[in-house]
């Protein structure tokens, strides 16, 4: 579908960011004039100096972001326009300028007395940078001299190509077969896809499944260059920086304590016989002698798949996050009336669906609706995402508004976990009943358990690349299948296709990123769980939790919302989950 086809009401208001591209290159020209922090140099020895420069640096961000919103917004809505390919260009060729010039200040920061720093953080004056300054001590060991940082930022433009060359392959240029739907041939989409393997016919599951794969074994040797680009990107800045490991690096760049992360791999790795359990009962359900993984995807109860269109959907959103009470709802509505939201797929646009939110702007949420239980829940996920940040904005000061993406799971997740808990206990048709408790171990299948699987997937690889042995092709596919025989077990083919798909996560240039879903799900289980036993207790707590931004670390800010992640039982209680959820499916059957 061309965009211009799409009714005003189902396109995200990107007025409300700026009225037309002539006001975007006017707010542009005034950054690139603004540009003069030289004058601050030298002067970060005292608070009055500090409070200087960090207000000056915040006033130009601020507006920098506001500009790249636009562009990123307007690139997305069809990645093939080249005029915004190169506003996203400039903007991030800014960024890259404004880190140049700014980059004295960390080391300037770290170059003092920790007596120093720690009257700094006990100023009332600098209340509002107290957090970063304590994260800035903590990083004394790992920071550079002024002139090694400033080549390092540098860097940053160059080295983000491995992740803007999978963009465009994925989004653009990866040539994907045509296939018959619906009785007539289009062109296969990530969104076509996903609606082909989730349907019940298994020969087109089949078709959808070996023609999407064939586009990307015709690149795949492309795809393993790129990916081993972005790991060795990951392995510079670890070297640089003085990390044992680039998963140590992030994990102290997010202020998570491994214990997390190993707690995670640990719980779930114990629990690996649950989905082997889960995936046989599946391939005896559906009757097969050899089961695919193109057959892990469709429901096990046929004919009751949520079939909604767009506005039942959100009126069904509205319903099942009512817990959360009026004011969350009444956010949920202004999203909706207000457009935040781009809803429909249309030719070029950025496939998938995210939020985006920055100080000073209401959220935006892209979405590619399709009539599916799937994209239901992706309304309550996504505008999850988009009510913490407005939360956060709206209760922070700028630096401390944007909260961790340890934590950027969470309030999504949350959304889902009430809304799936809603179904289930309104609904009294036993056979809707079986076909939610289905779809609930399917989300915990894809957000706890296939994405650990990935995050094993990444630390390997970038082990791998630490030690010296370069990645291709046939290494990392060895690789991937041998965990999805770990995580999927022996009731499944592993394929050839299968073991290629690692060469299309999206995520995996955003290195480290995808443990954070698994620790998100397990957070929002516990904390949706608080929120239905305790009711406005739990939601004020987790209302401070949404407020909380970047105030603190990110564990502590889940412990006030109830979710301790230091401690075992609650990813065990995640797993209860899943094991009791299989146990009522199956005395359902």
């Amino acid at each position: 579908m061309e965009r211009k086809n799409v009714q005003e009401q189902y396109k995200w208001k990107v007025s409300d960011v700026f009225e037309s591209d002539e006001k975007w290159e006017e707010a542009f020209a005034s950054l690139e004039s603004r540009v003069d922090f030289a004058k601050y140099k030298g002067t970060l020895g005292t608070a009055e100096g500090v409070l200087a420069f960090f207000g000056a640096q915040e006033a130009l961000v601020v507006d920098a972001m506001r500009v790249y919103l636009y562009a990123f917004m307007k690139h997305d809505e069809d990645v093939r326009e080249t005029k915004y390919n190169s506003y996203l260009a400039r903007v991030m060729s800014f960024f890259t300028r404004l880190d140049e010039e700014t980059s004295f200040s960390t080391p300037e920061l770290t170059a003092l007395p920790d007596e120093t720093l720690d009257r700094f953080i006990a100023d009332p004056r600098l209340k509002d940078y107290d957090y970063m300054l304590t994260r800035i001590k903590a990083q004394k060991a790992h920071i550079l001299s002024e002139k090694e940082e400033r080549i390092l930022a540098q860097t940053g433009e160059a080295l983000s190509t491995a992740g803007d060359v999978f963009e465009m392959l994925d989004n653009a240029e990866l040539n994907l077969p045509e296939i018959e739907f619906e009785g007539e041939k289009v062109r296969l989409s990530h969104g076509l896809y996903s609606v082909l393997v989730n349907g019940k016919d298994r020969a087109k599951r089949k078709e959808a499944y070996e023609l999407y794969y064939s586009a990307y074994h015709k690149i795949i040797n492309t795809l393993a260059t790129t990916y081993f680009g972005n790991v060795k990107k990951d392995i510079f800045y670890q070297k640089a920086k003085g990390y044992n490991s680039c998963l140590e690096m992030a994990l102290f760049e997010e202020d998570v304590d491994r214990s997390v992360y190993d707690n995670l791999v640990k719980a779930v790795g114990d629990h690996v016989p649950l989905m082997h359990r889960y995936i046989a009962l599946r391939k005896k359900l559906m009757g097969l002698d050899k089961m695919y993984m193109y057959d892990v995807y469709p429901s096990l109860v046929e004919d009751a798949e949520l079939k909604l269109t767009y506005e039942e959907a959100y009126e069904l959103v509205l319903k099942g996050l009512a817990p959360l009470g009026e004011e969350y709802n009444a956010l949920l509505r202004r999203g909706r009336d207000e457009r935040w939201i781009d809803v429909y797929e249309t030719d070029g646009k950025r496939s998938g669906a995210y939020s985006i939110g920055i100080f000073g702007n209401h959220p935006f949420v892209l979405l590619n609706y399709q009539k599916t239980t799937h994209d239901v829940f992706t309304i309550a996920h996504e505008m999850g995402h988009s009510i913490h940040s407005y939360f956060s904005n709206a209760n922070q000061p700028f630096v401390k508004s944007d909260y961790k993406i340890f934590v950027a799971e969470v309030a999504s997740t949350v959304n889902e976990v009430l809304l799936l808990k809603y179904l289930l206990k309104t609904t009294e048709d036993a056979r809707l009943k079986k076909y939610l408790l289905n779809y609930f171990m399917d989300m915990i299948r894809t957000t706890l358990f296939r994405q650990t699987q990935f995050a094993e997937f990444e630390e390997r690889a970038h082990e791998m690349a630490e030690s010296g042995e370069p990645l291709n092709k046939d290494n990392l596919s060895a690789l991937y299948k041998s965990l999805n025989e770990k995580y999927y077990g022996e009731a499944v083919v592993h394929d050839d296709n299968i073991a290629i798909e690692w060469a299309r996560i999206p995520h995996f240039y955003r290195s480290f990123y995808v443990y954070k879903y698994s620790t998100g799900i397990t957070a929002a289980i516990c904390i949706a769980n608080k929120i239905l036993k305790e009711g406005k207790p739990a939601v004020e707590n987790y209302f401070k939790f949404l407020s909380g931004g970047c105030s603190t670390d990110p564990v502590s800010l889940l412990k006030i919302a109830g979710a301790d992640l230091t401690k075992e039982e609650t990813f065990l209680a995640a797993m209860d989950e899943f094991g009791q959820a299989l146990d009522e499916f199956e005395g359902l059957e």
